[in-house]
């Protein structure tokens, strides 16, 4: 019987841990199997009681921690929109250094929540209610909208990004606007490929005069970037106080919305 880890990159924030934790306790439910929660890295820093005195799993300890107890076979669930270094580089060498210590075990690596090039045509829909949702709530029009991510100096993660923005303007139309954005980038030419900064494209907007603008939220979890007092809520507010007539309205993330669950499911069904 293999052992089921839902991973993401981590973070030094409670709030990530608790909301990962949520997720895989609603997949458990949905899917019968018990999925445990696992960040990367970072999430070790944590104290205790910010997470209900738990001390939150990382990658290598988790993994170390099963093989002592003679376990020898892992399903490996990526909350990750495409294959980044994390993936493709990190996981692999820390099961090689594990290996030297316990020998040959199996880890399956399942699909990432937006394979290229098949794609994952829910996650557009996913943004596209989140989107809707905001909308009625702030009593606006889904005119201006921007989907912005974390940025990454890999192209691949970029191309998922424009990908789910192609499949969201299908469903909201061609006559809305649509903007693409990185919360951050590295500077250079080598890097425009992930676009323009958050901040810019706001500040765009409201020098052409636009009143409300809808932040689309291409995150999974909150931390030091999404969510609550995070770098984004940060950026936005920065750019409404230098326009005082601009309103910025900001989707929920990408765990809340329950559509996720069964795309991981399927992600496990497919790995069997």
């Amino acid at each position: 019987m293999p052992t089921y880890l839902l991973i993401d990159n981590g973070s030094k924030k409670a709030q990530a841990t608790l909301a990962l934790r949520k997720l895989a306790e609603k997949l458990s439910e949905q899917t019968g199997k018990s999925i445990y929660p696992v960040s990367l890295q970072h999430a070790d820093s944590i104290a205790a009681h910010e997470v209900d005195n738990i001390p939150a799993d990382t990658f290598v300890s988790f993994l170390h921690k099963h093989l002592l107890q003679g376990e020898r076979e892992f399903i490996v669930l990526p909350l990750f929109f495409g294959e980044s270094r994390a993936l493709t580089s990190f996981i692999p060498q820390q099961i090689a250094e594990l290996e030297n210590e316990f020998g040959r075990f199996d880890v399956k690596l399942a699909d990432v929540i937006f394979p290229l090039s098949k794609g994952e045509p829910r996650l557009a829909e996913i943004l596209h209610d989140h989107i809707q949702s905001v909308s009625r709530n702030a009593g606006i029009e889904a005119e201006n909208i921007v989907i912005v991510d974390h940025g990454s100096p890999i192209p691949e993660i970029t191309a998922v990004r424009k990908q789910v923005a192609k499949n969201l303007q299908l469903l909201l139309g061609e006559n809305i606007l649509l903007g693409q954005a990185v919360m951050e980038r590295r500077e250079g030419a080598a890097y425009d490929f992930n676009g323009e900064l958050l901040v810019n494209w706001l500040n765009q907007q409201a020098e052409k005069g636009v009143t409300n603008v809808i932040v689309a939220m291409l995150f999974f979890l909150p931390g030091r970037h999404a969510g609550e007092c995070g770098d984004i809520e940060e950026i936005c507010a920065s750019v409404m106080e230098n326009y005082p007539k601009l309103h910025i309205s900001i989707t929920p993330l990408i765990s809340e919305h329950k559509t996720l669950v069964s795309i991981l499911q399927d992600r496990l069904n497919q790995i069997g």
